[in-house]
């Protein structure tokens, strides 16, 4: 029994040691002088076992450890998990070097690993030709300097680029903050005073009841048809007049013959309108006449039909479209500016970096 007991506790004992157990490896076992390889030491165990590697080496002189970088744990299953810690090397002395076991405590048992080595290598000089190599070399200035002529050109040039187009937004907001003014040519179109009157009369004649029926309207429509006429034709107010001071202003202006005629029909049509007096249809027929007669010798030909108006503008206006005119042509001068500007600096700093 104590025997099977004790075989028991051995392979307990020996399982829980292949459970637990440390590995290292390098990442490479040669390096040239100044280089750096990496010592990966990896730590099995339980979850809740807990695992110290060492923050410093004991390793043969010539060799550095540069730093440790401790991994996050690794689960590995069945309550087991993997810690990694990766020591970084260097060395300036070309020599094989035995980098002994490192000592890793879990649990406070303490798991050395193997024994690694190290090679470090030199660069072969040829030192039977040190005249090809050269020495420290002196400090020197840099290829570009904003004080010199080339480059101080190239930035003065586009700094005045960016200024101007500033300027140039600038006078584009003043001058879209400004509304322009619209002056506008009107072209009225006037009917001549004749063929005003001859329209009224043609609706008049055409009005045949108005003439049988109702004489003072009759007459009323056609003198008032002839005043409206002479206002338009000569320019006084001959709606505001007597009929006998219309006849006296067109004394001097008209055939005194076509005028007897006119102080008829005003005669006529004041005693119609006035004294109620009854006219023949031959006698309307006749004044109608005088009437049309009187408009044909005293039109007026080849008078223009079309006025034209233009507008007149406050000196404040005056003054915003000059204002207007000085701020398109500055910003058309400033935007030739910069593009030529811009393409002068684009060539001449390819030339400069190309040469």
């Amino acid at each position: 029994m104590i025997i099977c007991l004790s075989f028991v506790i051995c392979y307990l004992s020996y399982s829980q040691a292949l459970a637990q157990r440390v590995e290292s490896k390098i990442s490479s076992v040669e390096m040239l002088v100044g280089e750096q390889v990496a010592i990966t030491v990896t730590a099995h165990a339980k979850d809740t076992a807990r695992v110290d590697f060492p923050r410093s080496l004991l390793v043969p002189n010539g060799i550095e450890v540069l730093e440790a970088i401790e991994e996050e744990p690794v689960s590995e299953g069945d309550g087991m998990v993997s810690r990694r810690c990766n020591y970084i090397l260097t060395s300036f002395t070309d020599t094989v070097y035995p980098l002994p076991p490192i000592p890793v405590r879990i649990s406070g048992k303490e798991y050395p690993t193997k024994q690694l080595a190290l090679q470090v290598l030199t660069v072969d000089v040829d030192t039977t030709n040190f005249e090809k190599y050269y020495g420290p070399k002196e400090v020197q200035e840099l290829p570009m300097s904003w004080t010199d002529d080339e480059w101080g050109k190239a930035f003065w040039l586009s700094f005045l680029m960016v200024v101007l187009l500033l300027l140039g937004i600038w006078l584009v907001g003043r001058l879209k903050s400004n509304k322009p003014i619209i002056a506008r040519i009107r072209i009225i179109k006037h009917v001549p005073p004749h063929q005003k009157a001859m329209k009224a009369i043609d609706e008049i004649k055409a009005d045949r009841m108005v003439t049988a029926e109702n004489p003072k309207e009759y007459y009323t429509r056609l003198t008032d048809t002839l005043r409206q006429y002479i206002n338009e034709r000569y320019g006084f107010n001959a709606m505001e007049m007597t009929s006998s001071e219309i006849i006296e202003r067109l004394m001097n202006t008209d055939d005194p013959k076509s005028l007897d005629e006119l102080r008829q029909l005003f005669i006529t049509a004041d005693l119609v309108k006035f004294a109620k007096y009854s006219t023949l249809i031959n006698e309307n027929d006749a004044n109608l006449v005088s009437a049309i007669d009187f408009i044909n010798q005293t039109k007026q030909e080849g008078v223009p039909t079309e006025e034209i108006v233009k507008p007149e503008l406050t000196t404040e206006q005056v003054q915003t479209r000059k204002l207007r005119k000085v701020l398109i042509a500055a910003i058309a001068v400033i935007a030739v500016a910069v593009v030529g500007l811009l393409a002068y600096i684009g060539w001449f700093m390819y030339d400069l970096l190309l040469y």
